[in-house]
């Protein structure tokens, strides 16, 4: 049986992204089967918009340089990665609805779904994260 690793991502900032994909990709690299579900500002992670230009937290500006000068991936690119390497990203429906938002709002590739749909991939998830 292969590792299972579920993560919500329920923050949307530049940070945030960084931490979501970062973990996302590396347990998808190493053959984990990986969920993320999105809910209320983690849908900016994925939105077609607002994922290219997340806010960096007040005071961390600087941190701009030091990502440009470690060659870190921009998160389009993050995104990219995660869904070649087969990471199952879930927008959430009752968010999606509290916002008005509809599916044509989120990069392409993505599957829509209530909590139900998250938990029945987590319950068996050998490790669960939150952002």
């Amino acid at each position: 049986m292969a590792n299972k690793v579920a993560i919500i991502a329920s923050n949307g900032g530049l940070f945030d992204a960084y931490k979501v994909f970062n973990i996302a990709t590396a347990a998808a690299a190493t053959d984990s089967q990986v969920a993320i579900f999105f809910t209320f500002e983690g849908l900016n992670l994925i939105h077609k918009q607002a994922y290219e230009q997340l806010p960096m937290p007040a005071g961390k500006e600087h941190f701009q340089e030091g990502f440009k000068a470690a060659n870190v991936p921009s998160i389009p690119d993050l995104v990219s990665m995660a869904q070649e390497l087969g990471v199952k990203i879930i927008a959430c429906q009752m968010t999606m609805d509290v916002m008005n938002l509809q599916k044509e709002d989120f990069i392409d590739g993505i599957d829509v779904g209530g909590a139900v749909t998250f938990l029945d991939f987590a319950q068996d998830a050998n490790v669960t994260l939150t952002f």
